[in-house]
């Protein structure tokens, strides 16, 4: 008897370290920053191992819950051997061990009372549920899998330790029972928590944007850019006294190779005379072709141009490209200049062929962000590319000028991993010598290939968020900017001597386009003999500069109607 009582007090005391250090690894999965997609297979292999060991301590488990212990140790095993799994081989690994798993508890649930079979079959089933997450959810990332195999990691601890702590002998049935509520309760538990994911998964999966027939390439299409193609009325997130069309028209990429865009013209509703245009360039909304502004739920928000009513209130007429590849057949040039630039001019030429619009010569082009890179490279190429567009004015807000300084500095930007993914993403797809395997480690290309993929205004950018705060920049090689990318983004610098009045606006607290790189690039343009006028506005964000209530548009508006009456320019050069 004393022999096994002291076998017994070994096993409480054996599964209660083991489920202390299984509910210890969960936790840390679930609460803690990863700092790389190794320590994610560490620690996930750490787990399974600390488990599956836990299951074999206990001598009178039945035949299936021994066969799941040795399978947590087999899989764990697997993982140690492999620390450089990628992404899709952790994910395959993982959700289908979590399945199998899930059946063995239940197969486990037969060989005891009515109330374990149900909580076997309810604890099980929430295992497969959150394998089956991991295997088909459409935007799978190394935070869902953290997220799924630490809660299946604290379900198990927790029933571990609680078992050990409650383990009496077979007379305390009190606490026999109250074991099995428990072990009942966390199955039940795990089960919501299985069931909520599903449903965040469906959600974010409905949320996502939709090409239409509209943005469709014509079988017959003509070689000439800035060519009307396709115009249908628009409603939606315009003024009331205003009236609105999409259209699809003609420009070219690179080496003149005719491609199609789309845009957004909004004129107002009352026209006496021909109307001078503001063409706007919109700010990132993402590198997919459903990230045009045009198809995005917010349309003129997603790119954050918060001033359609100003312009509808000086009786201009807004012409608010979308960019090639958005809407579009991709790729989309981001942040390319000559690629975003022709776009621009181009809607400018496709506008004018509206037969209900009657449009002055003179045009003002207005950007933010990447949009304002677009604005500054249309001033760079308006002379040669389009001379028939009467460019008189350039407004750069918070322009991404100095792209090698930008990217730099996104490692300290929240999110920053976002902006990264879809450089590098658009470069490699533009250009055949930089290629997107020397700039992400092996591990995480699957995970940048799916930030890409995402519209930042879509609701499962929250998983890119997530994955951004969580992996950082971990999933990119340490020289982001060296190489070929280097020398691309170097050459899509808009470095020339302007033509035409710029206003530069900038944020003075701007964490993504710093005011410094904006000093140091408008110095440039001041020695190169441009007319530039520098306003930086204190206490100001990114977005926080172009929203309705900031200082500048009021400015904006001012400088823009001065150019439009041919007065002279100021410049702080």
């Amino acid at each position: 008897m004393a022999s096994k009582d002291a076998d017994s007090s070994r096993s409480r005391w054996s599964d209660l370290a083991f489920g202390l250090v299984t509910l210890g690894l969960g936790l840390w999965l679930i609460v803690r920053p990863l700092a790389s997609l190794s320590a994610l297979v560490l620690a996930i292999a750490a787990g399974m191992v600390v488990a599956g060991a836990s299951r074999l301590s206990d001598s009178d488990r039945p035949l299936p819950a021994r066969v799941s212990g040795w399978l947590w140790i087999a899989v764990g095993a697997v993982l140690l051997a492999l620390p450089e799994l990628t992404v899709r081989g952790l994910v395959a690994l993982v959700g289908s061990y979590l399945v199998i798993d899930g059946l063995a508890d239940i197969w486990a649930g037969g060989w005891g009372s009515t109330d374990q079979r149900f909580a076997a079959f309810v604890g099980g089933t929430a295992t497969v549920v959150f394998g089956v997450l991991a295997l088909t959810w459409p935007d799978i990332t190394v935070l869902v899998i953290a997220v799924v195999f630490a809660m299946r990691l604290i379900v198990v601890g927790f029933a571990q330790v609680f078992g050990a702590i409650r383990r009496r002998r077979a007379k305390e049935a009190g606490s026999g029972r109250l074991r099995r509520w428990m072990s009942t309760a966390g199955a039940v538990t795990a089960l919501a928590v299985a069931a909520l994911l599903a449903v965040v998964s469906s959600r974010l999966n409905d949320g996502a944007p939709v090409v239409d027939w509209f943005y469709a390439t014509p079988d017959a299409m003509p070689s000439q850019p800035g060519e009307l193609l396709r115009i249908e009325e628009f409603e939606r997130g315009i003024p009331d006294d205003a009236e609105a069309w999409r259209i699809l028209y003609t420009t070219t990429r690179d080496e003149g190779q005719p491609a199609v865009a789309s845009a957004i013209v909004v004129a107002p509703a009352r026209r006496e005379g021909a109307r001078n245009v503001i063409a706007w360039a919109h700010g990132t909304t993402g590198i997919d072709e459903s990230c045009a502004p045009s198809i995005l739920e917010g349309t003129f928000a997603t790119g954050a141009f918060f001033s359609v009513g100003e312009v509808i209130d000086e009786g201009w007429v807004l012409v608010a490209t979308d960019y090639v590849g958005l809407g579009t057949e991709g790729p989309h040039p981001y942040l390319i200049g000559e690629g975003e630039a022709r776009s621009v001019l181009d809607s400018v030429r496709a506008a004018r062929q509206i037969d209900e619009l009657e449009l002055a010569e003179g045009t003002v082009v207005w950007g933010h962000s990447q949009g304002g890179h677009a604005a500054l490279w249309t001033g760079v190429i308006a002379p040669d590319y389009a001379p028939d567009v009467d460019l008189i004015g350039v407004a750069a807000l918070a322009p991404a000028s100095d792209l090698i300084g930008l990217i730099d500095g996104l490692p300290r930007v929240t999110g920053g991993s976002i902006f990264a993914a879809y450089t590098v993403s658009a470069y490699a797809a533009a250009f055949d010598e930089v290629a997107f395997a020397d700039y992400v480690v092996p591990g995480g290309r699957v995970t940048v290939e799916r930030i890409a993929r995402r519209c930042l205004a879509e609701p499962s950018v929250l998983t890119s968020v997530l994955s951004a705060v969580t992996l950082d920049f971990s999933v990119f090689e340490p020289d982001l900017t060296g190489g070929e990318l280097s020398a691309r983004l170097a050459a899509n610098i808009p470095l020339f001597t302007p033509e035409v009045p710029i206003l530069l606006a900038q944020g003075a607290v701007d964490s993504l386009v710093r005011p410094e790189l904006q000093d140091r690039y408008v110095a440039g343009l001041c020695e190169s003999g441009g007319q530039v006028d520098y306003r930086k506005y204190d206490g100001l964000g990114h977005v926080p500069l172009v929203e309705a209530d900031s200082p500048l548009i009021p400015e904006l508006v001012e400088w823009t109607r001065a150019r439009l009456s041919g007065e002279p320019a100021v410049s702080t050069c």
